[in-house]
């Protein structure tokens, strides 16, 4: 009988994305097995055309877990796969009862990095990677295949509508810009993005500046110093419309955030900027066409996502990275 296989992963978007390289490998290893993803409901839509998903799941937050364990408990699931490994999680994973495997976090060897700067990882996996321990009794490996992500053609017009208003990407190289991040210190400071997007602009290029609602006021400050030749989309497309905007974009420039890793699941090269975090974590961008500025401080890493202000005071480990590094890294980004 062929697998039915529940995936778990409440969030955040880019650790979503992160699962699509184990997707892609189970339903390559098992071609009639029945793939349910879990997801929070707001990303649903990243799962929603993927062909080789059969049944999504938007799960709302706050929506009581007992109700959502009993429909679980229903499918008779053969293979449940936590890719989580979250409070949440667990709690479901008890009220639904069953066989439930999960993957390494690796959590001691994180806490140390942070505190006494020891990096003991002996998983030098991408997350990516570690996700297919979940899966270890369904025989898949990893393939060189990158992120996946399949848009609609609702999507693909949504961004197109976008960029023709505002005649972008029409004669001039698009580039995409991402500023925002969930904490302070992943994200690169305001005056830099200015500085970037006004000499994008001048070297011919048009920018678009990518976002959520939380983004839309520090996008249009930005965008606004590109006149005609920049445009901010941040609270205005939905997600998927996003991801066709990225698509279309040359190139994305992003901290360690959703949007890298929403490039790289289209197919677009990205110029990604890395402060508190590092490679070791496991989430830098997955077999893309990327380069990483970071620099080597010896404070880094201060904290496994970020935080609300450098413990420092000094947030060196981005301030320090100046735009002429970032249209340098742009300029030589392979197509």
């Amino acid at each position: 009988m062929p697998p039915n296989i529940l995936l778990v992963r409440f969030s955040a978007m880019g650790d979503a994305l992160l699962t699509t390289p184990l997707i892609r490998a189970l339903r390559q290893r098992h071609p009639e097995a029945r793939i349910t993803v879990l997801t929070k409901a707001m990303f649903a839509p990243l799962f929603a055309h993927n062909p080789r998903v059969s049944t999504v799941i938007g799960w709302e937050p706050g929506t009581p877990l007992r109700a959502l364990a009993a429909g679980l408990r229903a499918e008779r699931f053969s293979h449940r796969l936590d890719l989580h490994g979250s409070l949440r999680s667990h709690a479901l994973r008890l009220l639904v009862g069953g066989r439930w495997t999960g993957y390494p976090k690796h959590r001691a060897a994180r806490t140390l990095l942070i505190r006494a700067k020891r990096n003991i990882y002996r998983d030098r996996r991408p997350v990516a990677e570690r996700y297919f321990d979940a899966a270890r009794s369904l025989e898949v490996t990893p393939d060189a295949g990158s992120l996946e992500l399949f848009l609609s053609r609702g999507a693909i017009e949504q961004a197109d509508r976008f960029l023709a208003e505002r005649a972008l990407g029409l004669r001039r190289q698009l580039v995409a810009v991402a500023p925002g991040a969930s904490q302070f210190t992943k994200r690169w400071p305001p005056h830099h993005w200015i500085a970037l997007v006004r000499q994008l602009v001048e070297r011919d290029n048009d920018v678009v500046v990518v976002g959520g609602e939380a983004e839309r006021e520090v996008a249009a400050e930005i965008a606004e110093v590109g006149g005609a030749g920049a445009a901010s989309a941040a609270g205005t497309l939905d997600l998927p419309g996003t991801a066709a905007l990225l698509r279309r974009a040359r190139a994305l420039v992003a901290g360690d955030t959703g949007a890298m890793h929403l490039a790289t699941a289209v197919g677009t090269p990205v110029v990604a900027l890395f402060g508190p975090t590092v490679e070791a974590f496991g989430f830098f961008p997955y077999h893309a066409k990327a380069t990483v500025l970071q620099r080597e401080l010896a404070c880094r890493p201060c904290s496994k996502q970020g935080g609300p202000a450098c413990p420092l005071k000094h947030h060196r480990c981005l301030q320090d990275l100046q735009p002429a590094e970032v249209l340098e890294a742009l300029r030589k980004l392979p197509r």
